[in-house]
């Protein structure tokens, strides 16, 4: 069932999340200082391609807090928006909450990213 979630995520909504992983990675990677932040946008990319049959386990400690509150302010907030607007406007149909929920699984990924790590279920 996951591998049927999966490819109707990607065609509605997966692509252009996963896209914007990669371009905002891509963005830090430029600078030498981001590189650590790119290669974790990069892995966060693949979980916005395929969510479906995944689970996100937050921890970390004083580095992860510090990274989070810096991708909070130059990243962070723009993922999220983009994951909460597709997440609502996916809930209003009946058939779309499934993915909906993804999303705001998402959303909230795109806020503390550093100290998430992605387990399949």
């Amino acid at each position: 069932m996951s591998v049927l979630g999966n490819i109707l995520w990607f065609v509605f909504a997966g692509l252009w999340q996963g896209v914007s992983w990669i371009l905002v990675g891509a963005l830090w990677c430029i600078t030498i200082v981001g590189i650590p932040v790119g290669t974790q946008c990069f892995k966060m990319a693949g979980l916005a391609f395929f969510p479906f049959g995944k689970e996100v386990e937050y921890g970390g400690g004083a580095g992860s807090a510090i990274l989070n509150v810096l991708w909070f302010v130059f990243g962070g907030v723009f993922l999220a928006l983009e994951a909460l607007i597709n997440g609502v406007l996916l809930c209003i149909t009946i058939i779309g909450i499934p993915f909906g929920l993804q999303c705001f699984k998402q959303a909230k990924l795109a806020l503390l990213p550093f100290g998430a790590v992605v387990r399949g279920k």
